[in-house]
């Protein structure tokens, strides 16, 4: 069974319809009860930091969800804003303090090109660790979709596990222990996004 957290916002009808196609039963979870029993867990978002940071506190979610992750190992997917929620702070709109789960920051997406709009919409191609079982059974630099103005910038180059080139290099997904999180989205990623979400699911840490 995975979970997908539910605590306000995010594109949750889009990531479970996902899920299901690549043969998962899923679950919405509103309550930390209901994540207790589930053996994956996905964390999607879209929206400003800090509402999400506002949403998930109100929520209780976030003691059972580091229980499940760092006491549980349970296997954890961030997507978009649900992967910024696990860096120690955002600079969006006033500095704002995230999950702090990696050694990593929220900036500003700042291009070297000034003809490269914000926020940077549309299709770009990856490149990925060629290790990573994330990114297994994928050809080099495949397009995925991306909807975003900040991104993540990590203290070890270690947990990048591949990146887009946007006016410079730009994280567009990281990996730590049973922790994997994309800034691209990959349940609007047609066929690669589902290939990434299978791998999610069918990976053990």
């Amino acid at each position: 069974m995975i979970g997908i957290v539910d605590y306000g916002m995010g594109n949750l009808l889009s990531v479970f319809n996902a899920v299901e196609m690549c043969g998962e039963d899923v679950i919405i979870c509103e309550s930390p009860d209901s994540l207790k029993d589930v053996e994956r867990i996905i964390l999607p978002g879209v929206g400003a930091f800090g509402d999400m940071m506002s949403n998930l506190k109100k929520s209780g979610l976030i003691p059972t969800l580091e229980q499940a992750v760092f006491n549980e190992k349970k296997p954890f997917l961030g997507i978009c804003l649900g992967m910024q929620a696990l860096a120690r702070s955002s600079e969006e709109h006033d500095k704002c303090n995230g999950l702090g789960w990696l050694d990593a920051d929220i900036i500003k997406l700042a291009p070297s090109d000034a003809s490269l709009r914000i926020p940077h919409v549309g299709w770009n191609s990856l490149t990925f660790k060629k290790n990573s079982p994330l990114f297994k059974g994928l050809p080099l630099n495949p397009d995925f979709y991306f909807v975003h103005s900040f991104f993540m910038r990590c203290d070890h180059e270690k947990d990048v596990d591949a990146y887009c080139e946007y006016g410079g290099k730009v994280t567009a997904a990281v990996r730590k222990d049973n922790i994997f999180a994309t800034q691209f989205h990959p349940e609007k990623s047609q066929e690669y996004g589902l290939k990434v979400l299978e791998n999610f699911l069918e990976w053990t840490p």
